[in-house]
C-alpha cells in the first residue's frame, strides 16, 4: 500500500506513468467515454480548510472511474469535538477505500496515514500540495513538453507549494528560482542535498524569472494568516508577476496560478488573461492527475 503525502514519496518513473495515465483519462473524459475501474470504490475527503478545486476535482474524479465520494468536515464530525486523528484514521479506514485530507499540519496527515488501512492522499498541508504540482507539470507537459534542463521561476511567498516545486525539481531534473520578500523566504529545513542543489534564490523578482521557461505564483495571504493580509499586501508590492516580469522570460514562458488569483496583487489582470497563461487548463488538470492517482493508489499499474 502506497500513500501520496508529499511529491517525494514517488519516483520519477512512477509519475511518468500517472502522466500517461492521466493523458488517457483526460482523453477518454473529453469523448465521453464511461470507464468505472474504480466501481464501488469510496473516497473519504475530509476538509479542515475550506476548498473548491480539490473538492470538485475529487468528487467528480472518483464518480468519473465508478466510485463514490463522502465530504467530512471539522464541523460536522467527532474531529471539531477533539477526537484523536489516529481514533479517525482507524474507523474511517475501515470502511472506505481511499482518503483524501486536506488540513493545516503535515504532521496531521502523516498520523492519519500511520494508522490507516488504506492509501492516503495529501489534498493540501501547509508544508505541500503535491496534487496541485502534478497537475502543473502536466500541464507544462501538454504545452511544452518535459521541465527537464528548463527553469521554472517561482515569485512571492515561500509557501506549501514553492516546497512542492523543489521537491520536484530534483525528481525531474530542472532549476528552480525563487524570489520572496525578507522574511518569507522557503523554508529548506526539511530539504534533502539533491533538491538544495536544484534551487537558486534571487533577492531580485526581474533576475529570478530571466530566461524562465514557467513562471509561477500564489496569493500572499495563505489560508491561516488572514490577519496579515494588510501587512503582506506592502511588504509584496514588488512582486506582483505583471507584463514586464513576463517580458523578461523565455519567449515561450509560461505562466502558472493555483487559484484562486487575486488580480492586482501576485498577478496582473493582463498576464492572468493572457496568451502565456495556461491556469484554466492547470485548474482542469487537477481532474485528470487525480483520477490518474487514485486508480494507481488503488488498482496498480494497469
Amino acid at each position: 500500500m502506497k500513500h501520496f503525502l508529499q511529491f517525494r514519496d514517488f519516483t520519477q518513473d512512477e509519475f511518468v506513468y500517472l502522466f500517461e495515465r492521466s493523458r488517457q483519462l483526460k482523453a477518454l473524459f473529453k469523448s465521453y467515454t464511461i470507464y468505472h475501474p474504480l466501481k464501488d470504490r469510496m473516497l473519504a475527503m475530509v476538509f479542515e480548510k475550506h476548498s473548491t478545486r480539490t473538492r470538485v476535482s475529487f468528487e467528480a474524479g472518483i464518480h468519473q472511474l465508478g466510485g463514490s465520494a463522502i465530504n467530512l468536515t471539522t464541523g460536522e464530525t467527532q474531529l471539531g469535538r477533539g477526537e484523536p486523528i489516529e481514533d479517525v484514521a482507524r474507523v474511517v479506514s475501515r470502511m472506505v477505500d481511499i482518503v483524501m485530507i486536506r488540513t493545516y499540519d503535515q504532521s496531521i496527515i502523516e498520523r492519519f496515514a500511520v494508522h490507516s488501512r488504506v492509501p492516503v492522499i495529501n489534498g493540501l498541508t501547509n508544508q505541500y500540495h503535491p496534487c496541485q504540482i502534478m497537475a502543473d507539470i502536466f500541464t507544462y507537459l501538454e504545452h511544452r513538453g518535459s521541465l527537464t534542463g528548463r527553469v521554472v521561476a517561482w515569485v512571492g511567498d515561500g509557501n506549501n507549494m514553492c516546497a512542492t516545486w523543489l521537491q520536484a525539481a530534483a525528481i525531474f531534473g530542472f532549476r528552480l528560482h525563487v524570489s520572496t520578500p525578507p522574511g518569507y523566504a522557503l523554508d529548506t529545513r526539511s530539504a534533502s542535498p539533491e533538491e538544495l542543489a536544484h534551487l537558486s534564490v534571487f533577492e531580485d523578482p526581474m533576475e529570478a524569472v530571466r530566461g524562465a521557461h514557467l513562471v509561477t505564483t500564489d496569493v500572499w495571504t495563505s489560508m491561516g494568516y488572514e490577519a496579515e493580509s494588510e501587512v503582506r499586501r506592502a511588504i509584496f508590492a514588488d512582486y506582483q508577476v505583471d507584463e514586464d516580469m513576463m517580458h523578461v522570460a523565455d519567449p515561450e514562458a509560461l505562466f502558472m496560478h493555483c487559484l484562486p488569483a487575486h488580480r492586482g496583487e501576485e498577478v496582473s489582470e493582463a498576464v492572468l488573461e493572457g496568451p502565456q497563461s495556461v491556469v484554466w487548463d492547470e485548474a482542469e488538470n487537477r481532474l485528470h492527475v487525480q483520477k490518474a492517482l487514485m486508480e494507481y493508489l488503488l488498482l496498480g499499474r494497469l
